[in-house]
């Protein structure tokens, strides 16, 4: 592990954003601009507009889907860290645990780790994204077959990159510490290189701790990206980031008698304190070139190539016996390189015909991704037990286990192999993926206040999977898009949408595919949704969307030689509100209410019926803001299928912005102020997480 060199990386990165800070001040090339952080989510703040990554040309108002953006300078103000973060605040959305090694949301009641995006291209692969780079983060909930093509047929979450300002210079400096012990410090530089190229450099290190025995993580991140005014309305945008990041893994504690989490087990961890944690290491190309290509239309080439190598390794509590004060642990190790390279070019522009408006979107897409997937199981030997995967360990603080070795329940010392004599059940998966899509988008103005809006992609995806499991599926997939949006008023309008997609056989990290999947249709989602949306005269924007999903999955019996249909249905409805009450009075505000089952009827994992948020952002003075956030979400059952739950709970979130000069801002948020003890998510059922106990994070933001 290389733990203690990261922390000697990122002490040495501090020293370095400080010397570019005193570079800043030294130079005199550029007069001190306020930072303004009080008023960038208040009455003062433009609204947010999606990017142009999405696929359509029209404002967030005439889209008919639900959305949610959040800019930079929200999530600086409100003490966000993360994805998840930001997923605790957004209706509809709610978090999975991911194992304790990546970002996994769960949208609409369907549970996802493949629709995550950067500026509108695929980023599948599992690992935790940071922020540091990123101007917002766009939520989508609702049809849209038109991006995602494959998966997506409930929503997709995309980062939007920060990209070089021409005409710009200016250095942003950032840093957090908050009562784990937790560190993490940011550099956002733009410099003007001439008239026509700028130069964006972010750099970000942290060191991350939380309330658990072993936790640690460090990681590191490089993203400069170049800016190019070719003339003619034609830029270019140049990007590469490097990624290194390791972090334990903590799948969280057992559930006991009464289905729920076992909270006298809340300080105990389920693995070993040295052999629990995930590497990811990430180089990743982007360039985007944007022409007018015609006086209506414009184009713009999307290309990107990316290689992941990423590992885990974990142990975790598979059974639970309290009578015995025993868990029995299970686990493996995994490794994914995956290397994935995107090409698209789509035409967008607005003309005419017969009186009547369009506002077009055409393009293709070709995607080629290589995935080689490894996996070993736990091996114990000797084998004191029936099955070898699997050791039973008396429940203590700490287990007796380190380093793969450790004293049983019946108190002999059993040792960990993962490539011993149970090789043979590893899991060894080499997948190559190609997928070309064609795609066509119009928003047709029918009359001044009625849309309407027609859409397809065509995609042709060819999987083949070789190893442990070997197949090949192909299919031929056309996924329709429609939508009505009508304007009651200048401020009220409504819209109805129904659009189809689909999901591979191969699943969302193409692992496996079964003799018989090209035999059958790939898994498919219809997506049904009707929203308003009315902007309040106050300053709030209001907006309601009732949804229906209906996913189906073919599997096919090889005996009889037949197929049958299991489905999964969905509905529910969303409100949200968000905007300024008053001048100095922000809130951002969402309720989700979902009705979510199985093809029996039994509850699906991870979707509470009720979901609630609510932030708020009142500015005291003009130094002073006050922040003040409340999460709540109901009982959701653990496992589609088990009696296992994890309980309701409710989180309070405070905070407070002040301004020290006109260029440097101090902030101190406080996360789950009534200090609960509450488990917000897990990955099965004697796998719950524990939710950080009360703590403070103290940050600090200047601008050059």
């Amino acid at each position: 592990m290389k733990k203690n060199n990261r922390k000697y990386g990122v002490a040495l990165l501090a020293v370095a954003l400080a010397n570019f800070s005193l570079s800043a001040q030294d130079s005199g090339d550029s007069a001190t601009s306020e930072l303004k952080p009080l008023d960038v989510i208040g009455s003062q703040a433009d609204a947010p507009a999606l990017s142009s990554g999405l696929k359509s040309s029209g404002l967030v108002q005439d889209i008919p889907k639900s959305i949610s953006v959040v800019t930079n300078d929200q999530i600086k103000a409100q003490g966000l860290n993360s994805v998840g973060d930001i997923i605790d605040y957004t209706p509809g959305v709610n978090n999975s645990q991911g194992e304790g090694h990546r970002d996994a949301a769960v949208i609409r009641g369907v549970r996802t780790t493949q629709d995550f995006y950067r500026d509108g291209i695929r980023d599948d692969v599992q690992y935790y994204r940071p922020l540091y780079n990123i101007e917002q983060v766009e939520i989508i909930r609702g049809p849209d077959a038109l991006l995602s093509g494959f998966g997506g047929g409930y929503g997709l979450i995309n980062r939007v990159s920060k990209k070089g300002q021409i005409g710009e210079d200016f250095t942003v400096l950032s840093g957090t510490i908050d009562t784990f012990g937790e560190t993490n410090v940011q550099l956002d530089k733009n410099m003007q290189l001439n008239d026509q190229t700028a130069l964006r450099v972010n750099i970000f290190g942290e060191n991350l701790e939380n309330h658990r025995d072993f936790y640690y993580g460090d990681g590191f991140g490089l993203n400069p990206t170049l800016k190019y005014d070719l003339g003619d309305g034609s830029t270019l945008d140049i990007s590469y980031e490097y990624l290194d990041q390791e972090r334990f893994i903590d799948r969280g504690i057992p559930t006991g008698a009464d289905n729920k989490p076992v909270k006298s087990l809340k300080d105990i961890v389920f693995g070993d304190s040295t052999e629990n944690f995930s590497t990811h290491e990430a180089h990743i190309l982007r360039a985007i070139f944007e022409h007018q290509a015609t006086d209506n239309l414009r184009g713009k080439l999307s290309a990107s190539h990316s290689d992941h190598d990423k590992m885990y390794k974990n142990f975790y509590a598979s059974a639970y016996d309290a009578a015995n004060n025993t868990a029995t642990l299970d686990g493996y190790i995994d490794t994914t390189e995956r290397s994935t390279s995107i090409i698209s070019y789509d035409l967008s522009g607005e003309f005419e015909t017969g009186g009547i408006t369009h506002r077009i979107t055409v393009g293709a897409e070709y995607l080629d991704t290589d995935n080689d997937n490894d996996r070993y199981h736990a091996n114990w030997l000797p084998d004191f037990n029936a099955d070898s995967d699997t050791e039973v360990f008396t429940i203590a603080r700490p287990l007796n286990l380190s380093g793969g070795v450790g004293v049983n329940s019946d108190g002999n010392t059993t040792t960990n192999y993962y490539t011993g004599a149970n090789r043979d059940r590893a899991d060894e998966t080499f997948a190559d993926i190609n997928v070309l899509s064609f795609y066509l988008n119009d928003e047709i103005a029918l009359t001044d206040s009625l849309d309407l809006i027609l859409g397809a992609r065509f995609d042709n995806m060819d999987i083949g999977v070789s190893g442990t499991t070997t197949g090949s599926d192909e299919d031929d997939t056309i996924s329709p898009r429609v939508g009505l949006i009508f304007d009651l008023t200048e401020q009220a309008s409504v819209y109805a949408s129904y659009s189809e997609t689909f999901a591979p056989k191969a699943g969302d990290q193409y692992a496996k595919v079964a003799a018989n999947d090209d035999k059958i249709d790939p898994d498919t989602f219809e997506n049904l949704e009707f929203g308003v949306r009315y902007d309040l005269p106050i300053g709030l924007s209001f907006s309601a969307a009732y949804f229906e999903v209906e996913a189906n999955k073919p599997e096919y019996d090889a005996g009889t030689m037949t197929s049958s249909m299991v489905k999964s249905d969905i509905s529910g409805f969303e409100l949200q509100l968000i905007g300024s009450l008053t001048d100095q009075w922000f809130l951002s505000a969402g309720y989700t209410n979902l009705d979510a089952k199985a093809n029996d009827g039994d509850p699906l994992r991870e979707a509470p019926e009720n979901m609630f948020s609510i932030w708020n952002n009142y500015k005291v003075s003009d130094r002073l803001a006050l922040n003040l956030g409340v999460i709540y979400q109901d009982e959701t059952v653990i496992k589609t299928g088990s009696s296992a739950i994890l309980p309701e709970y409710t989180r309070v979130d405070v905070g407070a912005n002040y301004a020290l000069t006109e260029n440097t801002i101090v902030g101190l948020n406080i996360e789950n102020l009534t200090d609960e003890l509450y488990f917000p998510h897990s990955h099965s059922t004697h796998q719950a997480s524990v939710g950080a106990p009360i703590n403070a994070m103290l940050s600090i933001t200047s601008r050059f």
